[in-house]
């Protein structure tokens, strides 16, 4: 019912910039929070930021200073601006968001298929 859709990612040289977008779409009649997640090969996955929908942020030690993540009003698309990229951040990067379904009102998770960010020169 609900759908996540990523797109932006692609290959950056160190130092580099990219913005990652996340769309929401679906019965949604409310998102609580959206997320960027990471796994890079061989790793854990991370939460890198997050966003509620009131707009409060938070990011992960690892990327604050360096990524940024923001929303439309309704935090029906996301966006997690990364610059100053290192290869540590190469990852296949995810958006994860909960809220509640329109008209049953039941509560939602669900996740995106992912899109890679590769770091190197």
């Amino acid at each position: 019912q609900v759908q996540l859709v990523e797109s932006g990612g692609g290959l950056v040289q160190p130092g580099g910039s990219l913005r990652l977008s996340c769309a929401a779409s679906g019965n949604i009649f409310s998102i609580n929070a959206m997320y960027w997640y990471r796994q890079a090969p061989g790793k854990g996955r991370e939460l890198v930021a997050a966003i509620t929908g009131s707009g409060i942020t938070s990011s992960a030690d690892s990327v604050k200073g360096r990524f940024t993540i923001s929303g439309n009003n309704a935090k029906t698309t996301v966006y997690l601006q990364m610059n100053a990229l290192k290869p540590e951040d190469t990852a296949l990067y995810y958006c994860s968001s909960r809220g509640l379904v329109r008209g049953t009102l039941q509560p939602f998770e669900v996740w995106g298929q992912g899109t890679l960010v590769t770091v190197s020169s």
